[in-house]
């Protein structure tokens, strides 16, 4: 036997595979730091019942009853509201919003519509009778 050979082929060296400061890892009951949880409860804001925007439809233009539809989904949005229950109060303020936006687009179209046309059919009638009755 050779005196100068070892029972390993290789010299065994100690490396530490961490930076060992803490021998307990973080998070573990002992450690020195501590890990503190906090709850923070972020109050939601209450849900629109657009319930102005349903009583204007509802008064100045109540198309196809959109708006009196809307008007009873707002004021439902209102009561669950009122009772606490968010959710409902979602679902129905956001049925009373498309109602509504229905409501105001139909309305909208119909003044256009009874605005732009007449004045158009006048302004034709008058170019028809300019044209017709100045070669006279």
């Amino acid at each position: 036997m050779d005196p100068g050979y070892s029972s390993e082929p290789y010299p065994v060296e100690t490396v530490p595979l961490q930076d060992r400061r803490h021998e307990v890892s973080p998070g573990q009951p002992g450690d020195p730091t501590g890990v503190q949880y906090t709850v923070v409860n972020v109050p939601t804001e209450p849900p629109t019942d657009y319930l102005v925007w349903s009583l204007c439809n509802f008064v100045y233009g109540n198309i196809f009853c959109l708006g009196l539809v809307a008007l009873i989904y707002s004021v439902r949005a209102r009561d669950r509201k009122v009772v606490g229950d968010q959710d409902g109060a979602r679902r129905h303020a956001s049925t009373a919003r498309a109602l509504n936006i229905t409501a105001t687009v139909l309305i909208s179209l119909l003044v256009f519509l009874c605005i732009v046309v007449p004045l158009a059919l006048i302004a034709e009638t008058a170019r028809y009778h300019y044209r017709h009755y100045s070669y006279n």
